[in-house]
C-alpha cells in the first residue's frame, strides 16, 4: 500500500510538472499545439519502452488480440488529448494551483458518481472531498475586496 500511495504522489508531482510545461508551450503553440508535442513525444517515449521490453522480456511489446478491443476502449486517447490541451489552455489563464484544484474536483466528482453507480461502498461519502477541495479554490477568490 505504501508503495502505491508513493507512486499516486508522485504522479500527481509529474502532472503538476507536465502542465506547466505544457502550460508554458501553449503560450507559444497554443493548447492543441502542446498537447500534439506531448502525445508525439509521449508516444515516441512509449514505442522505445515497449521495444526495449520486447528485446529484455523477449515477448511482443503490444497485447495479442488488439482487434478484439471494445470500441470504447479508443476513447481513452481522444480524452487525453482534450484533457491535455484544456491544462495547457488554463494554466496559462488560472495558474497551475487553480488547474489542479479543479482538475482534482472534476476528477474527485465524475469518481464519485462512477463509484455511486457501481454501487462502491461509501462512494457518496467521498463526495464531501470534493466540497472540501472547491471550497480551496472560492475561499481565497472571496476573501478579496
Amino acid at each position: 500500500m505504501i508503495a502505491a500511495v508513493a507512486m499516486a504522489i508522485a504522479a500527481g508531482g509529474l502532472i503538476g510538472l507536465s502542465r506547466q510545461i505544457n502550460g508554458r508551450l501553449a503560450l507559444t503553440k497554443g493548447a492543441l499545439g502542446a498537447s500534439f508535442w506531448n502525445h508525439l513525444v509521449g508516444a515516441l517515449a512509449l514505442g522505445i519502452s515497449a521495444l526495449a521490453g520486447w528485446v529484455l522480456a523477449g515477448g511482443p511489446p503490444f497485447p495479442v488480440g488488439l482487434a478484439e478491443v471494445p470500441g470504447w476502449a479508443w476513447a481513452g486517447g481522444t480524452l487525453g488529448v482534450i484533457f491535455v490541451a484544456a491544462g495547457s489552455w488554463l494554466v496559462a489563464r488560472i495558474g497551475a494551483a487553480n488547474t489542479a484544484l479543479l482538475v482534482i474536483a472534476g476528477q474527485m466528482i465524475s469518481g464519485a458518481l462512477l463509484d455511486t453507480l457501481r454501487g462502491v461502498e461509501g462512494a457518496p461519502l467521498r463526495a464531501l472531498g470534493v466540497l472540501v477541495i472547491l471550497a480551496g479554490v472560492a475561499i481565497p477568490r472571496g476573501s478579496k475586496g
